[in-house]
């Protein structure tokens, strides 16, 4: 069980040191003191994102699948992105949305906010639904080759449950949208 007293320790700040800075984080050691003593925390900052969650006049949720590096394999995910600098989180989903499967959307409606990685990642996802899709202009970055492709809610659920898919914003949003009877709204 949780001792109370230890959850309460102030906690301050003594340092910040940057120990790396790429084109999606930064990296930092920071020095800080926690009721008395000393640690060091490795903490990495990121500008935050946003995803949406398209969803076709008939009931289906469009995804996206692309290779991610770090896993070193091919993953089914919603089309998301970072913002740039202070964009907001809504027309960085806007420009996302476009972007990655080559759609626009009449209405965006909030779903959720995640935090990814919250042990040591700053990185906040404001994720958004998108309805009355039409066509308009893929435009993928250079290092990005995407296939979209249409989902049913129970087939994506079941995904899930079976560990099939395990992108963060993914499972949430379709978690979220799958409790919040909005699937149920069409």
């Amino acid at each position: 069980m949780l001792n109370a007293d230890n959850a309460t320790k102030p906690i301050r700040l003594i340092e910040r040191v940057e120990k790396y800075k790429g084109h999606v984080i930064t990296v930092y050691e920071d020095h800080v003191d926690i009721g008395g003593h000393d640690a060091y925390w490795d903490y990495i900052h990121h500008n935050g994102a946003a995803a949406v969650l398209p969803v076709t006049d008939d009931g289906k949720l469009l995804l996206v699948r692309q290779y991610r590096h770090a896993l070193g394999r091919y993953t089914l995910e919603l089309p998301a992105g970072k913002r740039d600098g202070d964009e907001d989180f809504l027309v960085c989903a806007t420009r996302e949305l476009e972007e990655e499967t080559g759609c626009r959307a009449d209405s965006f409606e909030y779903l959720l906010t995640v935090n990814t990685t919250v042990a040591f990642l700053d990185e906040i996802i404001y994720i958004y639904i998108a309805r009355g899709l039409h066509s308009g202009q893929v435009h993928w970055d250079e290092d990005e080759e995407l296939g979209v492709e249409e989902w049913s809610l129970e087939d994506l659920i079941r995904m899930i449950r079976e560990g099939e898919m395990t992108d963060s914003k993914t499972v949430a949003a379709i978690m979220a949208y799958a409790a919040t009877g909005s699937a149920q709204e069409r």
